[in-house]
């Protein structure tokens, strides 16, 4: 079950100067936040206002310990150790021990993540990056042993050019990214734990892939981090919301770099 927490960006008190700077600023410089397209109030490198920033919160709740979707009852088998599992994981065994991701793939969160991707706003980057670290954190509070691993991107190769994934579907996907990938170098992998990094999970299609190709490899486990995961499942279970009193185990100082 993921942990509940609090927007990944603190709030912070303005001196009077740094407030009639900032107001100076928007005067000479106006600007719209690039997701809610309100007026930008505050000097920054990152278009986007505070207060989208503030709704982009980690998910929490009923979640399948595998495969990190949500549940639709809180009456779900477990595994072994007792964690629950999702539909999927009931009848197939994944190929990955685990997939963490900070958020939910919608709204803001994925606004960031297409100024990024697709508008090329960098800024965007500190943020998004420090999200991942999080979900970082989650998987080694899960089991990964950090000393048995390598990053999966050191090791993994494309074979092949692949499409987009958008608008495919589930069977479409598998075949999207079937033979795509490989691993360069084997003995890295062989006997360890294997840590793979992305910005999305949508499907798991492209995860699952790569997990395969490292599992064949000869890595004992995968595990997933991503910034963001599409929560199919969405129910009173698995609600969006902050807890009072819970913050996120995200240093408000780092953050506070990232967007300024």
């Amino acid at each position: 079950m993921a942990e509940a927490g609090l927007s990944v960006v603190p709030r912070k008190t303005s001196s009077r100067a740094s407030r009639a700077a900032e107001s100076l600023f928007v005067v000479l410089f106006p600007a719209d936040c690039r997701i809610c397209a309100a007026p930008l109030v505050k000097i920054s490198r990152l278009p986007v206002c505070s207060e989208c920033l503030e709704q982009i919160l980690p998910v929490y709740g009923q979640l399948c310990s595998v495969r990190g979707e949500r549940m639709l009852s809180p009456q779900v088998p477990a595994a072994s150790d007792g964690q629950p599992l999702g539909p999927v994981c009931q009848r197939v065994e994944q190929p990955f021990a685990n997939a963490v991701a900070y958020g939910d793939y919608q709204g803001g969160l994925r606004e960031l993540i297409h100024l990024l991707k697709c508008g090329g706003v960098r800024p965007a980057a500190g943020v998004l990056g420090r999200m991942l670290a999080e979900a970082d954190r989650r998987v080694v509070r899960n089991g990964m042993l950090r000393n048995e691993m390598v990053l999966g991107e050191n090791v993994l190769e494309r074979k092949r050019e692949t499409k987009s994934q958008i608008g495919l579907t589930i069977h479409q996907r598998q075949e999207n990214v079937r033979g795509a990938f490989a691993v360069r170098r084997a003995q890295e992998v062989n006997g360890r734990e294997v840590l793979l990094v992305d910005d999305v999970c949508t499907t798991g299609a492209t995860v699952s892939k790569c997990a395969r190709v490292r599992r064949r490899a000869g890595a004992t486990k995968v595990w997933v981090a991503t910034v963001a995961r599409t929560l199919k499942l969405a129910s009173k279970y698995g609600e969006m919301k902050p807890a009072v009193g819970v913050s996120a185990d995200v240093s408000e100082a780092s953050l506070a770099k990232a967007v300024s």
